[in-house]
Formats: C-alpha cells, structure tokens, sequence
C-alpha cells in the first residue's frame, strides 16, 4: 500500500495547485478553461499512445459507453468547479468540490453494491456536517448577511462534487480492465470533445485571451490533470473508491495555504471549523479503505 499512499499524496500535491491556476485565467471563461484544459491533455496522451503503438478503442460498446460517461462527468465537474472559484473564495470551493464521498458512499453502493464499513459512513457523515456549517458561513446565512455571488460559487461547487462522484464510480469499474494510460487517453479525450461542444453551443470565443492565461492553462493540464488525477485514477485499481475520493480531501489544505500565500485568501473561524470536520474525515477511513484480495 506504500506506493498507494504515495500515489495519492502526490495527487493532492498536484491538484492543490489547480485552483491557484485557475485564479490567474480570470479572463477565461470555465468551459473554455475546462476546454484547453482536457484537449492539451488528451493530444498529449494520445501522441503518447500512437508512439507506442497502444490501442485507443475498446471491443465492448458497453466499456466505451461508460468511458463517454465517465468523461461527459468529468466535464461537468471541471466547468462547474472552475466556475465556482469565480464566485466564491478558493478554500471553500476546493474544501466543498471535494466532499464527493457524500455521493459516491451512496452511489457507489447503490450501482457497485460495494460495501461501506462502518469508517466511512462516519467520514460521509462528518463531510455533510462540514459542508453545511461552510456553506451557511461563506453565504452569510450565519450571520443574516446573504452574499448571493458566493453561495452561487458553493452551489456550483457542490454541483462540481456531485460530478466527480460518477466520474470516480465509473473509473473504479473500468480499471478493473483498463490500464491506467489506456483508460485516462480515453476518458480524458472523451471529456475533451465534450468540453469543446460545450463551448461551442455557448458561443464562447476560443482565442484573444492574454499570453499568460494560455501559459496557465498549458500548466494546469499537465501539473493537476496529467499528474494528479491520473495518481488518483492509477489508485483506483488498489484501493475503494470512496477512500480515493476521500484522499482528494487533501487538496484544500494545500490550496488554502497558498491561496493566502499568494491572494490573501483567509478563513473565518466558522469557515476553519467546517473546514476541519470535513479534513478529519479522511483520517477516519484512511485505514479501513483498502481494498479486500480477489
């Protein structure tokens, strides 16, 4: 499990840094950000696949049918998280994207009859718990004091959540299969066409944008998608997918430091509170996610 456990590290490392990114393309809008960022990753992996001669499609329409899936999901949850950054503060946004153990501890055992021990339905619990006490406090219903702008970046980010929930369910599936570059070659370019499509029914304009958004978006698809989510994808094969889920939990420790860092970005003692019930959660099923042999 040693190379698990790095395997996840490393992708919260990774994906930490996909807010801070996305904070300085504010000139871009999300499905266009969702857009560059999937497409320079797919033309990446499948340069790389046609160098090895590795195949691109699968034999079972079913398979494939689920990797469309997989990467109509994965669309969705990087448009609405990117559009949640633009209207809310980057640690609640990546604090409430990454609650999605609340859906896949349900969706997982509603479609993969995969069990939930007794760890993780605490974890689940205590991630509902956080998220609404961050809500309520980024809205300003704590205080009566409504911010309409940020309670639309949380909705969109717990929309984002829910998202990333099928995509983990589906990856947990394919990779039974699948090897890790077969499946995120096919998955991702997926997820491209569909951002593309998106874009394109939006009418949204795909060049003029500033010199540095274009550098931002070339990085935040090889440092977050590239490496962090395929650390998390290649762990799907090793261990449950509600505890890959919850690792991802890591990601707004990191963000949240930097985005005080670099944006001054703090956190009110309501906010911290919410914050650290969903964070303690990954520790309590850490332990008691691995997966069982065959």
């Amino acid at each position: 499990m040693i190379k698990v456990y790095f395997a996840l590290f490393l992708g919260v490392i990774c994906v930490s840094l996909a807010s801070i990114f996305i904070k300085l393309i504010a000139d871009v809008p999300s499905i266009v950000i969702t857009a560059y960022r999937l497409s320079i990753s797919s033309v990446i992996l499948i340069s790389y696949s046609f160098l090895k001669n590795k195949p691109l499609m699968l034999n079972s329409k079913k398979d494939m049918a689920a990797a469309a899936l997989g990467g109509l999901f994965l669309s969705a949850h990087f448009i609405f998280w990117i559009a949640s950054i633009k209207y809310t503060s980057i640690p609640s946004s990546v604090t409430l994207v990454s609650t999605s153990p609340i859906f896949v501890g349900l969706f997982s055992y509603l479609i993969l009859r995969e069990k939930q021990n007794t760890a993780i339905v605490i974890s689940i619990i205590m991630s509902i718990a956080g998220s609404i006490i961050l809500t309520c406090s980024d809205g300003g219903l704590i205080i009566r004091s409504l911010n309409q702008k940020a309670l639309m970046g949380d909705v969109f980010a717990l929309l984002g959540a829910i998202a990333v929930s099928g995509y983990f369910i589906i990856g947990s599936y394919l990779r039974r299969s699948m090897d890790i570059i077969h499946y995120i070659t096919l998955v991702y370019g997926f997820a491209a066409l569909f951002s593309l499509c998106f874009s394109f029914a939006f009418n949204e304009r795909m060049f003029g944008y500033k010199t540095s958004s274009y550098i931002f978006m070339v990085l935040l698809a090889v440092v977050p998608q590239l490496i962090g989510h395929t650390s998390f994808n290649w762990a799907l094969k090793y261990a449950k997918t509600s505890v890959v889920s919850i690792a991802t939990l890591g990601e707004p420790i990191g963000a949240t430091i930097l985005a005080y860092i670099i944006f001054r970005q703090g956190v009110n003692l309501i906010q911290g509170i919410g914050m650290a019930i969903i964070l303690t959660s990954i520790f309590v099923a850490a332990r008691k996610g691995k997966k069982e042999p065959a």
